[in-house]
């Protein structure tokens, strides 16, 4: 109420100040001079609507990292992956002890069996070598690859390096000796399209360790393709060579059972 007071004071006195200062005309016209005088305070008014959202505020700082949470449970197993390529054959282990011997067999017939035995024999011997001849064949149906001078034959039979060479040797040529790019490219390519991963080549320092030659003992003077760090003569055993997918040569055991590559001279019939 003092406030009210005071104000209301306050609006007087600059009522009558107007009044003196307007005197002369006052005295002129008649008229009321009305002084307003404000009411009491009114009741609150009604809540109003809620307001439009404002504008978003700065971002603030990030906080503190949290704690780190309880491992989960293990999921379900995934499927499983593809199968990969079968590995290189293992060494064959040693023989195993002799069994106990059989029973004595019946007593065979008395007759001259021996020229007859002689014929079977030849007739076994004979029908290894058209086995032999029959994969051949196959393989080289299979398919082949060529360079100008060159035919060569992917074989899919895993021999040691002695057997793979003379097995090249029995018909007509060696195993692959690739003496430049071109023949490299061609027998890598041959190997890629196979789905393999390496092969027995026709190179080896089985005359003079250290000293690389082909197989029809020429030696390699114009090209290699060895692998960096190749050849290593890894444990002192590695006499004979490989070809990888990749064209590069690696040295290798001559032991170990693989498939090769032979080669054979266009010319050569």
């Amino acid at each position: 109420m003092r406030a009210e007071a005071l104000l209301l004071s306050m609006i007087i006195m600059s009522a009558l100040s107007l009044l003196r200062l307007n005197g002369q005309n006052l005295a002129d016209e008649s008229c009321t001079v009305q002084i307003l005088v404000p009411g009491l305070k009114g009741e609150p008014g009604d809540k109003g609507h809620k307001g439009v959202p404002g504008r978003p505020g700065r971002v603030g700082p990030p906080g503190e990292i949290g704690q780190t949470g309880l491992k989960g449970q293990k999921g379900i197993m995934g499927r499983y992956g593809k199968v990969g390529p079968s590995g290189m054959k293992g060494v064959k282990g040693e023989m195993g002890d002799p069994g106990p011997r059989g029973p004595d067999g019946e007593p065979g017939v008395p007759c001259e069996c021996a020229p007859m035995r002689k014929r079977i024999g030849e007739m076994d011997i004979l029908v290894a070598q058209l086995t032999s001849e029959l994969k051949f064949i196959k393989n080289a149906v299979a398919g082949i690859k060529e360079t100008d001078s060159k035919v060569y034959l992917l074989v899919k039979e895993e021999k040691r390096y002695s057997d793979a060479e003379a097995y090249c040797q029995t018909r007509g040529g060696h195993l692959a000796m690739p003496k430049d790019e071109a023949a490299n490219a061609a027998i890598a390519a041959y190997i890629t399209d196979a789905g393999l991963s390496r092969v027995y080549i026709g190179i080896h320092d089985l005359d003079r360790e250290g000293v690389f030659t082909y197989v029809d003992r020429s030696p390699m003077t114009t090209f290699s393709k060895w692998r960096r760090g190749e050849p290593n003569n890894a444990y002192d055993d590695e006499d004979c060579a490989e070809m990888v997918s990749s064209g590069e040569w690696t040295d290798v055991a001559c032991h170990p059972t693989m498939y090769f590559v032979c080669e054979f001279d266009k010319d050569s019939g």
